[in-house]
């Protein structure tokens, strides 16, 4: 895999100097991982331009690895309904908080968030920096663009599959696919007056779910949200992103997971990811939203731990010395 430019962009910085880990332990690493909301550990990683991104470990170490890579304007926090499911039993849960967004650093220069390649090195930084053995990449919503970044960057030799969810891939002045609940809001929520924005955002969360979020959660997403600049907001809608070119090379699998209510992402655009690539295979919630894995959590997870699970039988993990992990199935 290429190595993403500088060596200070895959620095791991911690308590006790660089290339250690800071570590925040609050459950056995015996592989007997219990469900809980403390991660196992938190990384400091330096991305493209060494921005530093916090990432997150959960779940399972000893498991198949899962990256979860949020959308416009959001955090890690979005994936709370993973992060406590039986996943954890199973599963390396790791969660980062894109550029300019939740605990990871935000600077409000549009140079940071509209090349194509920063987007890449953050990924392939965080799959080398975490020690990631070909995880799954579950890209929701603007996530879609990230992931396509860093393939066209760095091809598929790290990844094992990809997971759209209410993904994007294309981002045009037409803004096909794209719907109102992002095209009415959007500028409002990149003003500089906080009220406008404050609105703005309101109104897109809406907007996300076909029924309301309750009280608590919205109270945190609107936080979470709120917590990116409006001028990061205002960036990364500003570039002009077609990933056919990408959809089409794609070798490893793809599973398109879509809401037929989606009032954000069209489901027009997951038929278009269908059309052009021809490892991606479909599934439909009817009457859900742009958060499947918020709205119809319990099946989002039994489908993403089915898929994690079917795409390492097909290609087994391999330790570091070539040899099968300890719980690859046998190929032979």
């Amino acid at each position: 895999m290429p190595s993403p430019p500088g060596a200070a962009s895959v620095v791991r910085y911690a308590r006790g100097g660089p290339k250690e880990v800071k570590v925040e332990r609050n459950v056995a690493m015996n592989g007997a991982t219990v469900e809980t909301r403390e991660p196992l550990a938190t990384h400091d990683v330096r991305g493209g331009g060494g921005l530093r991104l916090h990432v997150r470990e959960w779940g399972n170490p000893d498991g198949p690895a899962i990256l979860f890579i949020h959308g416009w304007s959001q955090s890690h926090l979005c994936w709370a309904r993973q992060l406590e499911s039986p996943l954890a039993r199973d599963f390396q849960l790791v969660t980062m908080d894109n550029r300019g967004h939740g605990m990871s650093e935000r600077p409000v220069q549009p140079e940071h968030y509209v090349d194509a390649q920063l987007w890449a090195d953050d990924v392939a930084a965080v799959i080398e920096q975490v020690d990631l053995e070909r995880p799954v990449l579950v890209a929701w919503s603007y996530g879609g663009f990230i992931v396509s970044d860093y393939v066209r960057a760095y091809g598929t030799a790290e990844i094992a599959g990809v997971n759209l969810v209410g993904g994007a891939v294309m981002l045009k002045p037409t803004f096909d696919h794209l719907g109102p609940g992002l095209l009415e809001n959007a500028m409002d929520a990149c003003a500089a007056d906080l009220l406008t924005q404050i609105n703005a955002i309101g109104r897109f969360l809406r907007a996300c779910t076909s029924q309301p979020l309750d009280e608590d959660d919205w109270s945190t997403a609107l936080s979470w949200n709120m917590v990116v600049p409006a001028e990061v907001r205002g960036a990364l809608i500003s570039r002009e992103i077609d990933a056919d070119d990408v959809l089409a090379s794609l070798s490893v699998p793809v599973l398109v997971t879509h809401g037929s209510a989606d009032a954000i992402v069209l489901p027009s655009m997951a038929e278009h990811v269908l059309e052009v690539c021809r490892t991606a295979e479909p599934s439909w919630y009817e009457g859900i939203g742009h958060m499947p894995f918020w709205e119809s959590f319990e099946r989002f997870n039994s489908e993403l731990g089915q898929f994690v699970s079917r795409v390492n039988e097909r290609e087994p993990r391999r330790s570091k010395d070539g040899r099968l992990a300890p719980d690859a199935p046998d190929v032979a």
